[in-house]
C-alpha cells in the first residue's frame, strides 16, 4: 500500500522556507551562529524551524538528530547542506534550533534524558490528537479496540498516523484519554498488539 509521501517530488526549499536555503545558510555563516545579533538569531531560528517542520511534513520524517547537521547522505542533507555554495549547517546551531523546538512544543526528546535526538512534531500533539480522532470517526471505528500497530499501519484506509513513532502516538492518545474520548488498553486485552497495547475510542460527551 502506498504511503503518504511516497514518490512525491520534493518542492523547492524556497517554497517551504519563504526564501532560498542558500541565503539562509549564508545568514548562519554571517554571524547569526555567533549570536552577535539576538534579534537576527531569533528571526533566523524561526525561519529554520519553519523549514524543518515543512520539510519533515512533506517527507514524513519523524526524527532529527544534532548529527544530521553534518550528514551529507542522510534524510536531512538537502536541508542542511548546499554543495553549490559549500555551506553546511553548524552542528552547534542545529543543537540550538532543536532546543528551541522542544521549548515551543514542536519536538520532544526521544529517547528521554538526552539532548541529541528528538521526534519532530510538525503538528503539535494536541493537533495530532484531533487528527487521530477525526480519522477514527471517518473510518467508523468508535468503540472498537485498535492496536497501536493497526493505527500506525492501517490495512485499508491510509491513516494520518501511518508510520508514526510509538512515543508520539502514545502522547496523542493520552490527550484523547484526558478528554474521555479514548481508553488505553495494555497487554493481552489488545490482542497481542505489536507495541504492547492498544486503545478504544469513544464518542465525545457534550459538556
Amino acid at each position: 500500500m502506498a504511503r503518504i509521501g511516497d514518490a512525491k517530488p520534493t518542492p523547492p526549499l524556497s517554497l517551504l522556507l519563504g526564501y532560498s536555503q542558500a541565503d539562509a545558510l549564508r545568514t548562519v555563516y554571517n554571524g547569526v551562529s555567533k549570536q552577535h545579533h539576538p534579534s537576527v538569531l531569533a528571526d533566523a531560528t524561526q525561519q529554520w524551524i519553519k523549514l524543518i517542520l515543512g520539510y519533515a511534513r512533506h517527507r514524513r520524517l519523524w526524527t532529527l538528530r544534532v548529527e544530521d547537521a553534518e550528514s551529507k547522505d542522510g534524510p536531512w542533507n538537502e536541508v542542511f547542506w548546499n554543495p553549490r555554495i559549500k555551506r553546511q549547517m553548524p552542528q552547534q546551531y542545529l543543537e540550538y534550533i532543536i532546543k528551541t523546538m522542544v521549548s515551543e512544543g514542536s519536538a520532544f526528546w526521544e529517547p528521554p534524558r538526552q539532548t541529541r535526538s528528538v521526534i519532530v512534531c510538525w503538528l503539535k500533539v494536541d493537533a495530532w490528537a484531533e487528527t487521530l480522532y477525526d480519522w477514527v470517526l471517518s473510518t467508523g471505528q468508535l468503540n472498537t479496540i485498535l492496536t497501536y500497530y493497526e493505527i500506525q499501519n492501517p490495512e485499508t484506509v491510509e491513516g494520518p498516523m501511518s508510520d508514526m513513532p510509538l512515543p508520539l502516538l502514545l502522547k496523542t492518545i493520552q490527550v484523547l484519554a484526558k478528554s474521555g474520548r479514548a481508553q488505553q488498553i495494555e497487554g493481552d486485552a489488545a490482542d497481542g498488539a505489536e507495541g504492547g497495547g492498544g486503545v478504544r475510542f469513544f464518542r465525545a460527551v457534550a459538556k
